[in-house]
């Protein structure tokens, strides 16, 4: 009886302990594996000033958490200079070891990808992506890596020429003046210096720069532009779990393996930031904001387009901060917009009008024809807003000016010479029914039930009426 008693006490207090010591490794994983984060940063798109400051806020992020690593996700055209620089020296100054991976299938990492790419801790691709093309764009007019308002004082190894010797050209050819060699070896200097800093192929690095070489995922691992080929995040923290990377912080062990990873999403700031600094958002945001001024010009007190276009117009001004803007091109929308208004005003017979769109269709191409990739406005949606722009002012200016021509619609203005309807037989005072109502009215010309009458004047809310002359059309009847 004492040992059927004593085994189910043992086994239950067994099942119990076994519990607590499960919950304690449970606990003690836990806190092993707390730092086993990945924060991923998704960089799509040109390269802009949006961009930078989202990718600098995340990894100070990951480096505030003590994050395992830094994903860059990476599918990118280009950029400008100074948002591509500032992105690099975050990467360069992370504690944290920072991977980039050009993914998904199909993505690229062009020019300033390319630099961003080179200057990672860890350099990955998925297959079939490609790297390259980092020719700088300021030679043939952009803004791209690296621009002459970026060059170092000293470039090593180069030497400026002489340019008051005999043979220097008044007029030099961009692509041959010292500040275009200026630019290139800066720019070869800058990837070269990126690709030997971890230990990657410094000439093709080269090659990207002055000869706009490409590599296909497979190529740039055979060429030891890259680490790593991986067709997803498994495979790729599979590949790099255990390495050992050199921060600033000194050498780190990566552990990835199950690690957790952590999206960073960009704030409510970032993410207007973003979207007004698309090209065609611009474009949108600013002609609102124009049309609601001038509607606002148009029927002073309306207060609803005049506060809207100048909200939309300030957030045009805010967004045209962070892409590259050329003002001439500005300059010829606005002149789009004027010739439109004018022919509207003033019918040319299409004249005005047409020479208003073709203004408004160059000027928004040379407004964002930078050529710094991802920065581009597509003709067909300029040609088509150009287009319903044109209809809308016509339209909107039809109808101003027709509400104007009818005179008041309110107040007294809009009861004397209007028509009014007898309610009754009176020769001196009666009622008339007149803009829905009953109105007292006085008359010295005795009038009829139902009887037609023209009002000549108001006294306080008496009506001054008479009877309807004689080939009078009555179109102001309001009864």
């Amino acid at each position: 009886m004492h040992d059927m008693i004593h085994r189910p006490a043992t086994r239950f207090c067994r099942h119990w302990l076994t519990r607590i010591v499960s919950g304690f490794l449970g606990l003690a994983a836990a806190a092993a594996g707390a730092g086993e984060r990945v924060v991923n940063i998704e960089v799509n798109g040109g390269i802009g000033v949006a961009t930078a400051e989202y990718v600098i806020k995340g990894i100070d992020y990951a480096n505030d958490e003590q994050a395992a690593l830094i994903l860059l996700s990476t599918d990118t055209p280009g950029g400008l200079v100074s948002a591509t620089r500032d992105i690099i020296q975050a990467i360069l100054a992370s504690n944290v070891p920072v991977a980039t991976w050009v993914t998904p299938a199909g993505a690229r990492a062009d020019s300033a990808g390319t630099y961003i790419l080179l200057a990672s801790h860890i350099a990955a691709m998925a297959p079939t992506t490609h790297i390259g093309a980092a020719t700088p764009v300021s030679l043939t007019g952009g803004d791209l890596m690296p621009s002459p308002g970026d060059i170092e004082p000293e470039i090593p190894g180069y030497d400026e020429p002489d340019t008051d010797g005999e043979d220097s050209p008044s007029a030099p050819d961009p692509s041959d003046s010292a500040m275009a060699r200026k630019v290139l070896n800066d720019a070869v200097s800058y990837i070269r210096t990126l690709a030997e800093r971890h230990g990657r192929n410094a000439d093709w690095a080269e090659r990207a720069v002055t000869e706009a070489a490409t590599l296909t995922a497979d190529q740039a691992l055979e060429q030891n532009v890259i680490e790593h080929i991986a067709a997803d995040r498994a495979a790729l923290f599979a590949a790099i779990d255990g390495a050992t990377i050199t921060t600033e912080a000194g050498d780190v062990n990566v552990s990835t393996a199950g690690a957790v990873v952590e999206e960073f999403k960009p704030n409510w700031r970032l993410k207007l930031l973003m979207i007004i600094s698309k090209p065609e958002i611009l474009l949108l945001l600013g002609l609102a904001g124009v049309y609601g001024l001038i509607l606002e010009g148009w029927n002073p007190g309306a207060l609803v387009p005049g506060t809207l276009g100048a909200i939309c117009l300030l957030l045009a001004l805010y967004g045209s901060q962070t892409i590259p803007i050329n003002y001439a091109g500005v300059a010829l929308i606005m002149l789009g917009v004027g010739l439109m208004v004018a022919e509207a005003f003033a019918p040319s017979f299409g004249v005005l009008g047409l020479g208003g769109i073709a203004a408004f269709v160059f000027g928004a191409i040379l407004t964002f024809d930078s050529g710094v990739p991802g920065f581009g406005i597509s003709i067909a949606f300029v040609l088509g807003l150009a287009i319903v722009a044109a209809l809308f002012i016509v339209w909107a200016l039809g109808y101003v000016l027709k509400l104007r021509n009818r005179g008041a619609v309110s107040g007294s203005e809009s009861i004397v010479g209007g028509t009014a309807v007898a309610m009754e037989d009176f020769a001196a005072e009666g009622r008339v029914w007149l803009e829905g109502e009953a109105w007292q009215a006085r008359t010295s010309t005795p009038v009829v039930k139902n009887q037609a009458v023209l009002v000549r004047g108001m006294d306080q809310l008496i009506l001054k009426i008479e009877p309807l002359p004689a080939g009078h059309s009555g179109a102001r009847s309001t009864t």
